[in-house]
């Protein structure tokens, strides 16, 4: 009898053993999605990078099958710390930050959940469970300012951006000079995403200024200013998602950052353990920026140019520019 107890509570050491193990190798060895969260700066109705960052979330789930949650207007560190803690209780291991403000922010914390991988886009802090993962948007500006360039016909091209800092803003005005080196780029900045307000009375300074193509860089205020563009005439860029759906045939193309396809694809490489804590870049090459819908006011020639010089620029990673 004490024999047959022997054995018995020696085969139920060797199974607590394996489980103990076992979970070891998982915990180590992948980090499987379980639940994720996003956390919103401002809102996902905007129609623009909002809306953009909530259908990740929404391809996120449907794709891996798991639950997701989110958080709207969080934009300070002491609620972040509120938002993870609630979203850790809900046993979240992959932590979305739909904005650059969130870097700081998670690398406050993220040594208090070592359990939990924190995403955010276009920032330049890191660590072990820490990514960002950044746009090559300069590209993209490029292309659009070739399109504003060629299309001009008073030589008064207008970029109404939110920060001097966007790339996409360097590479508009590179992009409208090398199509058009007799160009005027007038450029304002608000200083903030969503000051449509402030972006609006800049539209209407640069309309007496004889600006006719606009490039509005920015979040709540693009769409406004591409309605109104096309109730005075005129053309514009679409910025982030393909507005030629609001602006019609005024819309000449649009810079799209495909943030949703981004979102899948990291969270797709955190399922595979294979996303690491670092910066990383991505663009044109891995199909997260493309150009949007063109007007039927671009020549055939044009476009088949502007394809073209994006199709050397995915194979050489140089822009026109930069090939001559």
């Amino acid at each position: 009898m004490k024999k047959q107890t022997v054995i018995l509570t020696a085969i139920i050491l060797v199974l607590f053993i394996s489980g103990i193990l076992s979970a070891c190798s998982s915990y180590f060895n992948g980090n499987e999605v379980d639940r994720v969260g996003m956390l919103v700066e401002h809102s996902i109705h905007d129609q623009s990078w909002g809306s953009k960052g909530y259908q990740g979330l929404l391809d996120i789930s449907d794709s891996l099958d798991v639950d997701v949650y989110f958080q709207e207007g969080i934009n300070t560190q002491q609620q972040v710390n509120r938002a993870v803690e609630e979203f850790a209780n809900k046993d979240i291991n992959l932590i979305i930050g739909h904005s650059n403000i969130y870097g700081k922010m998670f690398h406050q914390i993220r040594e208090a959940y070592p359990d939990i991988h924190f995403l955010y886009v276009n920032g330049g802090y890191f660590d072990d469970n820490l990514t960002s993962i950044n746009f090559n948007s300069l590209a993209m500006g490029f292309f659009g300012g070739m399109v504003a360039g060629e299309m001009t016909e008073t030589n008064h091209i207008g970029l109404i951006a939110a920060f001097e800092w966007q790339p996409e803003i360097e590479g508009f005005y590179e992009g409208a000079v090398y199509q058009n080196p007799d160009v005027n780029v007038n450029m304002k900045l608000t200083n903030s995403w969503d000051d449509t307000e402030r972006a609006m009375e800049m539209y209407n300074q640069m309309q007496a200024e004889d600006v006719d193509v606009y490039y509005p860089a920015g979040d709540s205020f693009s769409v406004p200013i591409i309605e109104e563009v096309k109730k005075d005439g005129d053309y514009s860029i679409g910025f982030v998602s393909d507005q030629s759906e609001i602006g019609g045939r005024s819309v000449l193309t649009s810079t799209v950052q495909h943030v949703d396809k981004l979102y899948l694809l990291a969270a797709k490489q955190f399922n595979n353990n294979e996303l690491p804590g670092a910066i990383i870049n991505y663009g044109f090459a891995e199909d997260v920026i493309t150009i949007g819908e063109y007007s039927e006011d671009l020549s055939d020639s044009f476009k088949k140019e502007l394809d073209e010089a994006i199709e050397t620029y995915i194979e050489t990673g140089l822009l026109p520019n930069q090939l001559e």
